[in-house]
């Protein structure tokens, strides 16, 4: 980790008001972070479990608007609610609002509730990751036949640490892979998504490596280098951000003088 990190943060949609989710996405700019993302539930996944909460993707759309230096996606869009054409589609057009600042995040999806509630089939483990390696591809066949196309080929963001599928699948399609646990475990992921670069003859080092964290540099930076992590995700509740901006700000001073 070096002065090449980047430093995001991740809005969660629950608990606030548009107007707070706004003012939260400019504030984050305004800090100074690389990224700003979001999650793709339609309902909360803390506290009351039935309140406020706002879709993903509309929500994306206007943060393009809203802001206009930051990258914005998902941590991360679930891919069986939208079909992969449409899904394409949308990102293509939230790429262009936002003049070439969208990261399609992406991942096989987990979160039943949403599931249930929308009627979609929730499947299995194994099932929903079939979906979405199928979905890769028709997602980047169809930008190829979009007009306009992207204005930049599009950087694919894929979470979750699945080592047979997850990894191999992101070894195949992503720009970044954002992976969740300790630095014993990220490195570990790491050599498996080495391993799966290796077989199928792409250079690693083409893959950023990003986790999630709320602790400060002074206590993780040293074992996340070693994992290579190249960004760090600080969560961010709408309605209360400045715990999450003074982190975000110790990431970036780090950073900056590291």
């Amino acid at each position: 980790m070096s002065q090449h990190t980047r430093i995001a943060v991740q809005i969660q949609p629950q608990h606030a008001s548009y107007a707070d989710l706004r003012r939260a996405a400019m504030e984050a700019e305004e800090a100074g972070v690389d990224a700003v993302f979001t999650w793709d539930h339609f309902y909360p996944l803390s506290g009351d479990p039935d309140g406020a909460h706002f879709e993903g993707w509309t929500l994306l759309s206007a943060w393009a608007e809203a802001t206009s230096r930051v990258e914005i996606g998902h941590l991360v869009t679930c891919n069986s609610y939208r079909n992969p054409d449409l899904l394409a589609d949308m990102a293509r057009t939230v790429d262009h609002i936002s003049g070439g600042r969208l990261i399609l995040g992406i991942g096989a999806g987990w979160f039943q509730r949403d599931y249930d509630e929308y009627g979609y089939e929730f499947g299995t483990p194994g099932s929903r990751l079939a979906d979405l390696a199928e979905a890769l591809p028709r997602i980047t066949n169809r930008w190829a036949k979009l007009n306009p196309p992207p204005t930049r080929d599009i950087p694919i963001l894929i979470g979750g640490g699945g080592e047979r599928k997850t990894l191999r699948l992101t070894a195949q399609y992503a720009n970044t892979w954002h992976g969740f646990g300790n630095a014993e475990t990220l490195i570990h992921k790491k050599a498996v998504l080495d391993r799966w670069c290796a077989e199928i003859g792409r250079d690693p080092s083409e893959i950023e490596r990003s986790t999630s964290t709320r602790r400060p540099p002074s206590e993780v930076a040293d074992g996340l280098a070693k994992a290579g992590i190249g960004m760090v995700v600080i969560p961010m509740e709408a309605g209360d951000t400045d715990g999450a901006l003074a982190l975000a700000r110790q990431w970036l001073q780090w950073r900056d003088t590291a």
